[in-house]
């Protein structure tokens, strides 16, 4: 991928579109979920999921992701707005936990059809919002 097309992404629905727009990112998440049960660096991060609802917490996510790549605001039309700090609060979510799941999404991300360009800048974004998630005294 050329740089110009790398300086695009997170420009209009581009990220959207390199990620498979909606189905592309249902894929991704699906694999997320899968990485974070398997995955024995995850253990902490998938005993904070209430397992019962996980279909509504890919859904949740799903959405999330939708619109923070510039898609459709899907996750505030069915959800309502949305505040990652305030929602996570209950949960102990530290350094290692943060990482934990960015490594769950990193292999998640390996695992979808997604340009190299695309993969480095999917994690780089996807740092902020889960720094945002830590909890805070």
């Amino acid at each position: 991928m050329s740089e110009n097309n790398v300086a695009q992404f997170g420009q209009g629905d581009a990220s959207f579109r390199a990620a498979g727009e909606y189905e592309g990112i249902k894929a991704l998440v699906e694999q997320f979920y899968i990485e974070m049960s398997t995955l024995p660096k995850a253990t902490a991060i998938w005993a904070m999921h209430n397992h019962d609802d996980m279909e509504q917490i890919h859904d949740k996510l799903t959405r999330f992701l939708c619109s923070w790549l510039g898609g459709p605001r899907l996750f505030r039309e069915k959800y309502g707005p949305i505040s990652i700090p305030a929602f996570h609060k209950q949960f102990p979510i530290g350094p290692a936990e943060r990482d934990a799941w960015l490594l769950c999404m990193k292999r998640a991300a390996d695992k979808q059809p997604y340009s190299d360009a695309f993969k480095c800048y999917l994690l780089e974004q996807l740092y902020r919002p889960a720094e945002f998630s830590r909890s805070r005294d």
